[in-house]
Formats: C-alpha cells, sequence, structure tokens
C-alpha cells in the first residue's frame, strides 16, 4: 500500500480487519517497523479520536510524530494551482507538501468539506495536491467526502462483535441510519461506511440497509447496492447493527432540509431490532440523535468502536511502513 486515500488503496480488506484485530491482541509487536521514521499528522480541523488514535498507532509501531495545526501552527495554505496569491493564504501547497515531505517519512491529513461547492469538495483537492506534491505515502485522516480509518475501525468492530454473539447470524443485517441534527456536516462518514460495508456485503458478510428522509440520497457511487428505506422502523426490523449518523444534503448540496426528531433512536426503535449493536463514530449529541438509553445500554459499541480508532490506523500504518522497506 503507497496511500491511504480510501478503499482502493486496500489490495485485501479482509486481511486488514485481521491485521487490526492482531495488533490489538499485541499491540507491540512491530514495534521495531517504525524505527527512526517520522510520521507528520496535519489537522486543517478539530479531531479528538482521530488525532490521539493515530499517534498512539504511530508510536506502537515505533514512529517518531510530529503534529501540526495548520494555519494556527503553520501559514495558510493555498491548494489551487495557477493562482495569484494576494489573498489570505502565505504558502502553496507545491511547497510546503514537498518540505513536509522531506522531514517525514509519511503524511496523515484531516481536511473536511466546506460544504457550499459540491464539485470541489468532491475533487478532493487537498488530498490530491499532498498526493502529487510530497513525495511520501499520505494517510486520509478524513477528507471532504470519505473517512476510511472509520470505516477500517467500524469493520473491526462489527468483525469483533458479530464472533463474539451467540445470537447473530452469520450474515448480520447492517443498517445505515440519518439522524437529526442542527446544523449542516459532511457526508464524509455516511459514504465512507456505505462504500466499506458494500464491500463486505459483495462478499457475502453482511447485509446492507440505508435509511433516511427523502432528499438526503448519497451519491450514487457511495450507495452502491444498498438497499434504501425512507421508513426508518421498516429498515429497522430485524437489524443487528445500527450506525447513526447525521449528514447534510448532496443533491442540495450542504443544506438542512429537515430536523425530524423522529429520527432519533431511542430504545423503542431498538426494540425492532435483533437485540441490535448500536454504532457511532462520536462525537455524539446526547438525547438529539441518540438517547440516553440507548449509548448507556449493553447494546451500545459507541466506546470500544472510538477505541478501534487505534488498531484500525495500526494496521495501515504497519502496511504501509512494510512497503517502504
Amino acid at each position: 500500500m503507497r496511500n491511504f486515500l480510501s478503499l482502493a488503496d486496500v489490495t485485501d480488506l479482509d486481511a486488514l480487519i485481521q491485521s487490526g484485530l492482531s495488533a490489538k491482541a499485541n499491540p507491540f509487536a512491530d514495534e521495531q517497523l517504525g524505527h527512526h521514521k517520522t510520521i507528520g499528522l496535519l489537522f486543517f480541523n478539530s479531531s479528538l479520536r482521530t488525532r490521539l488514535s493515530t499517534e498512539k498507532a504511530a508510536r506502537n509501531l515505533g514512529l517518531n510524530v510530529m503534529t501540526l495545526n495548520v494555519g494556527s501552527d503553520s501559514w495558510g495554505l493555498e491548494m489551487e494551482d495557477g493562482v495569484l496569491m494576494n489573498g489570505d493564504k502565505a504558502e502553496h501547497v507545491r511547497e510546503a507538501a514537498a518540505v513536509m515531505g522531506r522531514y517525514c517519512n509519511m503524511l496523515a491529513i484531516r481536511a473536511f468539506a466546506g460544504l457550499t461547492d459540491r464539485e470541489l469538495d468532491y475533487k478532493e483537492l487537498v488530498m490530491n495536491q499532498f498526493a502529487k506534491y510530497a513525495g511520501v505515502p499520505i494517510v486520509n485522516l478524513e477528507s471532504a467526502t470519505r473517512h476510511p480509518l472509520q470505516s477500517l475501525a467500524d469493520c473491526i468492530t462489527i468483525e469483533e462483535a458479530r464472533t463474539k454473539s451467540t445470537i447473530m447470524p452469520a450474515r448480520p443485517k447492517v443498517v445505515l441510519t440519518w439522524l437529526p441534527h442542527f446544523k449542516p456536516l459532511p457526508q464524509a462518514v455516511a459514504n465512507s461506511f456505505a462504500e466499506w460495508i458494500n464491500a463486505r456485503a459483495a462478499a457475502g458478510h453482511v447485509e446492507f440497509v440505508v435509511t433516511h428522509p427523502e432528499g438526503y440520497e448519497l451519491a450514487p457511487q457511495f450507495v452502491g447496492n444498498a438497499r434504501v428505506y425512507h421508513d426508518q422502523d421498516e429498515a429497522f426490523a430485524g437489524a443487528d447493527f445500527i450506525y447513526g449518523k447525521n449528514w447534510s444534503s448532496y443533491t442540495q448540496y450542504g443544506q438542512v432540509l429537515t430536523q425530524d426528531p423522529s429520527w432519533a433512536v431511542t430504545m423503542d426503535k431498538m426494540r425492532l431490532t435483533n437485540q441490535g449493536k448500536m454504532m457511532h463514530c462520536l462525537p455524539v449529541r446526547r438525547n438529539l440523535k441518540i438517547a440516553d438509553e440507548v449509548l448507556d445500554s449493553p447494546q451500545s459499541l459507541v466506546i470500544e468502536q472510538a477505541a478501534n480508532r487505534e488498531w484500525s490506523a495500526q494496521a495501515v500504518l504497519k502496511e504501509i511502513l512494510s512497503s517502504l522497506r
């Protein structure tokens, strides 16, 4: 693996999931891989789990870690080529990425969608410009359209829960549900989860369903072959995993079309499932998106899911480090 920008960079998803589970069982088995190597973590947006889990995973592998908050710890970066730089951006990504690539053996980058220009966001300019100019492997810590490290952690969590359960079928039903929120949020997590779970469904490991109000359809390339329902109760029936996430409209890009509170996940909704497990990438606004009684119940996997972010990052960094030898 050279870069980790999306699922397209993964050659064997089953093996990557197992690598994450192996790292969880023995975190320091490969601590010599990163000896005398450095990873730079660049944050254009705030972070809690992504920053801490990636730093921890990198150190488990023996890597030196440098973290930079772009714009506050550094100059603002211009991403577009061929522009007259007479605005608020003092440095171009061409120079910045090239210099960072001299300091680091790999770079990991977090840069959210702007949610005003769909075409620009879906070009993935930040990730692609760094991949073009850095000269070292690039890891996606969440981009405008995807969050692949989160999706790998989600796959690890589902596999782990499936193998531990005594009531879950061999091919569990996984439901991605839209949740209400008062401000527009990116489609990245939902897109990425759909992309990865569609791959698991194609391999026969899960059944995949997406449910959301009308107007919240995801981009077709991410929905794939998932069954889509506008009736949340119907989608929840017999489900083994509920994955909750808010996203703004793709078709009316970046807009909030409804804040319908009936789409929040309550224990009554969870009773429609097959004693289903509740997942969310966090942070979650309690009682707006998911009720306290669900988040605090044994059905909630949100803490274990967040903990597995360390092992998804470690699996990816290990594979990239192995290719640098």
